[in-house]
C-alpha cells in the first residue's frame, strides 16, 4: 500500500512546463432524458486530450480515485452512476484502470419532487495521465428540465456498455474466503466460475467501505475457475470487519466484463 501511495505521488510530483489541467480535459453535461417513473438519466462527458486518460471508480494501485460530489444540486434526491466497462491501463510501470479518448458517463437522478427541473452542480477532483499525471479539480453545472422524452444515442451507447451482470453472464459458484494477516489486515480469496471471455483475466475485489483499502488482486484461472487473492486493510490500521453482501467482485478482460454483488463463504 504504501509504494502504490508512493508511486502515485511521485506521478504527480512531475513538473508540468506550465500546461493547464483544462488542455488535458474538459467535461460537460449531456442533459439526457426522463424516464416515464420520473427519474432522469443524464450523463458527464469526459473529453480528453489525445493521448491522456482517466481512472475507474476503482483505479488500481497507481491510479487516483475518482471523487464526484452533488452538494450545491438542488430537487436531486438520489444519484447513481452507471460505469462503463474500463480498459486496463498502464501507469508508472504499474497495471491501472481507465479510460481513454472520451468517457460518456451516465447518471440515474431521482428528483426530490416530481415535475420540477434538476438543478444539478458537479464536483469533480480527478486524475489524468499520459506521460505525466496531474490532478484536476472543477465543477460542471446544468437544468434538466421534465418532460424530455428523446434519447440521447451516445448515453444510451454508454449505458450500453456496463459489464454483465452475474446472471446474464452466466456465473457460477462465487465464494469469498478470509483469514488474518500477521501485523493485521485481512487475505481474501476470491473463487468465481466462470467461462473465459478474453484475456489478461483480473479480478477487482471492492468493499462497500470508503475506510478499507484493497489491494490488486493476483489473478490465476484454473480451468473453469478464475482465482484471485488480495489483501485488505483499513487506512487508519484499526482492526475491522467485512460485509460479505457489501463485496463487489469486476472481473476484466480484454474482452467483456462482469460485475458481481456479494461473495458469501464456501
Amino acid at each position: 500500500m504504501t509504494v502504490a501511495i508512493l508511486a502515485a505521488i511521485a506521478a504527480f510530483a512531475t513538473p508540468l512546463a506550465a500546461q493547464s489541467p483544462r488542455d488535458m480535459i474538459t467535461v460537460s453535461v449531456l442533459p439526457g432524458w426522463q424516464m416515464p417513473d420520473g427519474t432522469h438519466v443524464a450523463a458527464l462527458k469526459f473529453s480528453l486530450a489525445d493521448g491522456w486518460k482517466t481512472y475507474w471508480r476503482a483505479p488500481g494501485d497507481a491510479g487516483i480515485p475518482p471523487r464526484i460530489g452533488w452538494r450545491g444540486s438542488r430537487n436531486l434526491h438520489a444519484v447513481e452512476i452507471v460505469w462503463p466497462t474500463p480498459q486496463q491501463t498502464t501507469t508508472s510501470g504499474m497495471r491501472t484502470i481507465g479510460y481513454a479518448d472520451d468517457l460518456v458517463l451516465p447518471v440515474r437522478l431521482t428528483p426530490g419532487q416530481a415535475g420540477r427541473a434538476i438543478a444539478l452542480q458537479v464536483r469533480l477532483e480527478l486524475g489524468v495521465c499520459k506521460d505525466i499525471c496531474m490532478p484536476v479539480e472543477m465543477t460542471v453545472a446544468a437544468d434538466l428540465p421534465p418532460g424530455t422524452h428523446e434519447r440521447d444515442p451516445r448515453i444510451a451507447a454508454a449505458l450500453a456498455a456496463r459489464p454483465y451482470t452475474a446472471a446474464e453472464a452466466g456465473v457460477g459458484r462465487v465464494a469469498c474466503s478470509l483469514s488474518p494477516i500477521d501485523g493485521g489486515g485481512l487475505r481474501l480469496v476470491a473463487e468465481v466460475d466462470m467461462v473465459q471471455m478474453g484475456a489478461r483475466e483480473w479480478i477487482v475485489v471492492e468493499t462497500d467501505s470508503p475506510d478499507l483499502w484493497v489491494a490488486q488482486s493476483d489473478t490465476q484461472r484454473q480451468g473453469k475457475r478464475l482465482r484471485a487473492v488480495t489483501e485488505v486493510h483499513h487506512v487508519e490500521g484499526r482492526g475491522f470487519m467485512i460485509d460479505r453482501s457489501g463485496l463487489r467482485l469486476t472481473v476484466l478482460s480484454t474482452g467483456d466484463a462482469v460485475e458481481i454483488e456479494g461473495c458469501p463463504a464456501g
